[in-house]
């Protein structure tokens, strides 16, 4: 059967229930960053210089998760990562453990949020050994804010070694650190940019979100707006690819939608035809390989043991990282069709493979969590 027989049997040209259901699923594996901190202390415009989002849009997204933390989901339509934001901790007879339960399948680290200026952490450190004694958080971060509001430096580095040595001793062992002021005198930041380095080494997709930097072309430009979609896309291929033969079928149907969708935003007609023609461009040996890369990894997965740890893994990363390199390309060879420009088909595969490579860290993280 032809790579196109495949695509078109499994996904035509309509909205199919894989999608719907990736959609549902999504939110159960998303990657979260757990925010540990008072209030005031400034987890809010944390969120708001990762995401790069407004204050009131980061207000407004917040949702009830349990008794009591709550989630931030980012994008809101179709979210790539969640923040979980707990409150309560300035009650005495705080429990942890519902929190801990909710992170326990999707956190990748937890973000110890302090104040410089506020020595008075017995809440934090009491909800820390809870969190440390649980053994589910591997990766810790402390992030010091409003260090720029002690205006002695000797002050303000007694301040933190106060709060540093706090952490390390509820978490019996050395915590890496960043330092940051949010929002300065004349607007500007300080620190940001190593708080994000240090967070996307947690969570690598953090790399690829809310960026905002000059593109070379205008066609890197339209990517950049669309990238978010390709990659949540890319990340319900690779959650339905960990579960055995599912991914036969769903991975398909979620590539062709995402497909079709791309194309509407660059206002080319999707039909039978055109996707034909992008499968062209990519060249023959992709049909083929792309298919027998499908049916080996399905049944890899049935293997007892091997199937439902290394060869799930796997499948997650290749279906992942596949659909994010097909997207890419969809965008470029799009954009020139909507221009009516010519599209070099040996620059549309190299693409691909730069797009698969570059983006195959993503894809590790992902399959760490399912």
């Amino acid at each position: 059967m032809s790579f196109l027989k495949k695509i078109f049997r499994h996904a035509g040209f309509t909205d199919k229930p894989a999608v719907e259901t990736a959609a549902k699923q999504s939110p159960l594996y998303l990657p979260t960053l757990w925010l540990l901190g008072k209030t005031g202390a400034g987890k809010s415009s944390l969120i708001q210089a990762v995401t790069g989002l407004s204050v009131a849009k980061v207000g407004d997204g917040f949702r009830p998760c349990t008794m009591t933390s709550r989630r931030y989901d980012f994008p809101l339509e179709k979210p790539l990562l969640r923040f979980l934001d707990t409150r309560g901790l300035a009650e005495a007879d705080y429990d942890a453990r519902e929190d801990i339960a909710a992170c326990q399948s999707s956190t990748n680290a937890l973000i110890v949020v302090m104040k410089a200026e506020d020595p008075e952490q017995s809440s934090v450190i009491h909800a820390l050994k809870l969190i440390r004694k649980s053994g589910v958080i591997k990766h810790i971060l402390l992030v010091h804010t409003g260090v720029l509001l002690l205006d002695r430096e000797s002050e303000r580095n007694q301040c933190i070694a106060h709060n540093q040595s706090q952490v390390e001793f509820a978490w019996k062992g050395a915590v890496e650190s960043v330092s940051v002021d949010f929002v300065l005198e004349d607007g500007s930041t300080m620190g940001v940019q190593a708080l994000k380095s240090r967070l996307a080494e947690f969570l690598p997709i953090l790399s690829l979100l809310g960026a905002r930097k000059e593109h070379a072309t205008a066609e890197e430009n339209h990517f950049a707006k669309l990238r978010a979609d390709i990659l949540w896309y890319a990340s319900a291929s690779g959650g339905s690819d960990a579960i055995p033969v599912v991914g036969l079928g769903s991975v398909p149907v979620i590539q062709a939608r995402m497909l079709q969708r791309l194309a509407i935003q660059y206002g080319v007609k999707w039909n039978k035809k055109t996707l034909a023609e992008f499968i062209a461009a990519l060249g023959t040996g992709f049909s083929v390989q792309y298919l027998s890369k499908l049916g080996v990894r399905q049944l890899t997965k049935l293997i007892p043991v091997y199937g439902q740890t290394i060869g799930s893994a796997t499948a997650v990363v290749i279906s992942f990282c596949s659909t994010y390199a097909i997207g890419r390309a969809a965008c470029k060879y799009f954009y020139h069709k909507s221009k009516g420009e010519p599209i070099p088909e040996a620059e549309l595969r190299r693409m691909y493979q730069t797009a698969f490579s570059e983006i195959k860290k993503v894809g590790e993280s992902e399959a760490q969590r399912h």
